[in-house]
């Protein structure tokens, strides 16, 4: 994550050619097959479209590839609704124990303030196992998805039991957050 400054235009063209451009053609390649799919979904991996300045600041070339994604699923869900393939997002509120975070973000005190990847695994089943033709179009936040297919206790998800969670990026201000995630 780097500023305009710090950016350097290779490294910007490979995070809109992974990003953008791979949700984008994915899908168009992926469209004849998911045509004949009893229950097709596509569910990308980004954020919802909140166009507060505080997430572009510092970080906007990240925050336009990965809201391209989200555009994606925005235009695709309407165009692909008659079709009854769904397009969602699927977004954690807190940061995820990965690679990435292990690497970019802050080492091992970040891997201690997440979830484990448990948590995104469990809401994108719940998400690709719905009707695609009912639930299309939304911004799904992982642990949201969960408590309202009944999950109470979510202490199972915390890389580290019983830390402060680090949030994530992109989650709107005005994101419910259920007691049971609040207190676990």
């Amino acid at each position: 994550l780097t500023n305009v400054k710090d950016t350097e235009m290779k490294r910007y063209d490979l995070m809109h050619q992974i990003n953008g451009r791979g949700t984008y053609m994915v899908s168009k390649y992926c469209l004849p097959h998911l045509e004949k799919a009893s229950n097709p979904h596509i569910l990308n991996l980004s954020p919802p479209l909140d166009m507060s300045a505080k997430w572009f600041a510092g970080t906007v070339a990240y925050t336009m590839a990965k809201y391209t994604m989200s555009m994606c699923v925005l235009g695709m869900a309407q165009e692909f609704a008659d079709r009854g393939i769904a397009v969602n997002a699927l977004w954690p509120r807190t940061a995820i124990a990965t690679a990435a975070v292990q690497n970019h973000l802050g080492g091992d005190e970040i891997m201690r303030l997440s979830r484990n990847v448990d948590i995104m695994a469990d809401a994108a089943y719940e998400i690709l196992t719905k009707d695609s033709k009912s639930f299309t179009g939304n911004f799904c936040i992982d642990d949201l998805v969960l408590h309202e297919a009944g999950i109470t206790d979510f202490r199972k998800y915390a890389n580290v039991p019983f830390n402060e969670l680090m949030p994530d990026f992109f989650v709107p201000d005005d994101t419910p957050v259920p007691d049971e995630v609040k207190n676990s």
